[in-house]
């Protein structure tokens, strides 16, 4: 396998919400090697890698209305 095929086949398959309006102002997501990448559709340069029981803690905590002002 040459350098470019081996970029291609670890690429992240990222994932956009079905809920996203499709004007780029979303959260895109990717499982690649046991970790959950996240990025912003508009900005996607910047990825966040994390694992799932970080996320789903996040997620919980969010829904849980701890971040809320």
């Amino acid at each position: 396998m040459n350098t470019s095929e081996a970029a291609t086949h670890h690429r992240p398959h990222w994932r956009k919400s079905s809920y996203s309006a499709g004007e780029g102002q979303c959260v895109e997501v990717a499982v690649t090697g046991g970790h959950v990448q996240l990025r912003e559709s508009d900005a996607p340069g910047t990825v966040l890698t994390t694992e799932p029981p970080v996320l789903a803690a996040f997620v919980r905590s969010a829904k849980a209305g701890a971040f809320d002002a």
